[in-house]
């Protein structure tokens, strides 16, 4: 199937992804242990982490098994870091962003998550754009952000918590497709919305 014009390849759309997920831990570290906003930070940063997970998990790793020799190795890998990834954020369930165990555990998301995108943009995807054409590659980033829109925002701040955002973080943080991250705190319940 010839690629859309406008589409972007997947290495293109996960890299994005990574540079977006970088500067939400910046902005995280930056504020306060008191400031409010923190639980809609930390939540914008778990669900773009738990989208992009999905969408590898659904498109990625099956075309890194198909494509690349030891593919099946590194697809277990990449699916292990995510495993250790989700309990890392099932830590932070229940602790409030005040806390100093919040610190730690959130440092410690972070570095896990830099190591694991680091190691994808150096070893993984050189060998994948070795191992597809463009095509492949084209059609793969097209169905990865499909996959990424289809992934329901995973915990989302009360309207009534979460102080405003406008002026502070600027398009990077809140300029994403899907509920609760377009600016406007959700209304769900999830484990961060305390």
């Amino acid at each position: 199937m010839p690629s859309d014009r406008g589409s972007r390849d997947v290495i293109d759309v996960l890299t994005g992804d990574h540079r977006r997920v970088k500067e939400m831990f910046v902005r995280v570290i930056a504020l306060p242990r008191g400031d409010r906003r923190r639980r809609y930070v930390v939540a914008s940063v778990i669900t773009e982490l738990m989208r992009h997970a999905a969408a590898e998990e659904q498109y990625l790793y099956p075309a890194v098994r198909a494509h690349i020799p030891d593919g099946d190795r590194l697809a277990a890998e990449k699916i292990a870091d995510h495993a250790l990834t989700r309990q890392t954020i099932n830590e932070l369930d229940g602790l409030d962003p005040s806390d100093a165990r919040f610190d730690e555990v959130f440092r410690r998301l972070i570095g896990t998550t830099q190591e694991h995108l680091a190691d994808e943009e150096t070893n993984l995807f050189p060998r994948l754009a070795g191992a597809c054409d463009t095509d492949t590659l084209h059609e793969l980033g097209t169905k990865v952000e499909r996959a990424k829109r289809a992934t329901p925002v995973w915990p989302a701040a009360a309207p009534a918590d979460v102080p405003s955002l406008d002026g502070w973080c600027g398009p990077g943080l809140v300029d994403h497709t899907g509920p609760g991250l377009d600016g406007r705190p959700g209304t769900g319940s999830g484990p961060l919305a305390r």
